[in-house]
């Protein structure tokens, strides 16, 4: 497995992980647990958004990754 599939692959993961967490923020009934799952989703799509960066990094200096 090329590093950009690893790369991409752990970005589709951290997708689910943020769909989990956007999930149990709305569907908590203790305030306190909505807020941190609120916050933990918020950091994965700072994440989300680095891995993106990445894999464009990625893809620009290594040529036969680009969309695989």
């Amino acid at each position: 497995m090329t590093v950009a599939s690893q790369v991409k692959q752990t970005l589709a993961s951290l997708k689910g992980i943020h769909a989990g967490l956007q999930q149990l923020a709305l569907t908590s009934q203790d305030e306190t647990a909505q807020r941190t799952f609120h916050e933990a989703m918020l950091v994965t799509e700072e994440i989300i958004a680095d891995i993106k960066n990445r894999i464009g990094r990625l893809e620009f200096e290594e040529p036969q990754y680009h969309g695989k």
